[in-house]
């Protein structure tokens, strides 16, 4: 058995299922159901935070103005 977490309503003959659902399914129509659009698998295992925030990666700073330059002799 596998758990997907409801994207959509769904309703059948018998059944409803709500957005944000979760519902046990066997495995291969669990993921057949889990496409991104319908539903989505849920892991069993809680996903790992991060220790500390992510850190933006420095941008190159425009230069304005006339570029020198330095000559050695």
């Amino acid at each position: 058995m596998a758990r997907i977490r409801l994207l959509t309503s769904v309703s059948g003959r018998g059944f409803a299922w709500a957005p944000g659902e979760v519902v046990d399914l066997p495995g291969a129509e669990a993921t057949a159901w889990a496409d991104g659009v319908r539903a989505e698998l849920v892991r069993d295992e809680a996903p790992e935070t991060p220790e500390a925030p992510a850190v933006r990666p420095e941008r190159a700073r425009k230069r304005t103005g006339p570029r020198r330059e330095t000559r050695t002799t």
